[in-house]
């Protein structure tokens, strides 16, 4: 058994006692044991977020509607370009709704 073990909210100053309720003190007492002392970054929700994001918009994307995904989730069109360059072939390849291939039996 450590001191780590022993301590509670009481003896902790205002900032660790803020991170601690916010956590709990269980998981502050593992943050302690693996990162003290060392930097770490807490990053904000809508980064944390972003691949979500993107997958989204993947998903959503016809290949002609890049104002209205632009618009839906407040990012310029050349955002959105970005976003689903990966897609734009295979999705402007697909055939139309209701579209016969060259090669189906009819």
């Amino acid at each position: 058994m450590s001191l780590l073990d022993e301590i509670t909210l009481d003896d902790l100053d205002p900032e660790q006692r803020e991170l601690a309720e916010c956590i709990g003190l269980e998981p502050y007492k593992k943050l302690l044991k693996n990162y003290a002392g060392s930097p770490i970054t807490i990053r904000m929700p809508k980064r944390v977020t972003m691949p979500l994001r993107n997958k989204e918009i993947r998903k959503k994307f016809n290949g002609y509607n890049y104002r209205e995904l632009a618009k839906e989730y407040d990012l310029s069109e050349a955002s959105i370009r970005k976003i689903v360059s990966s897609e734009i072939i295979r999705v402007k390849n697909e055939p139309f709704e209701g579209q016969i291939s060259l090669f189906e039996k009819i």
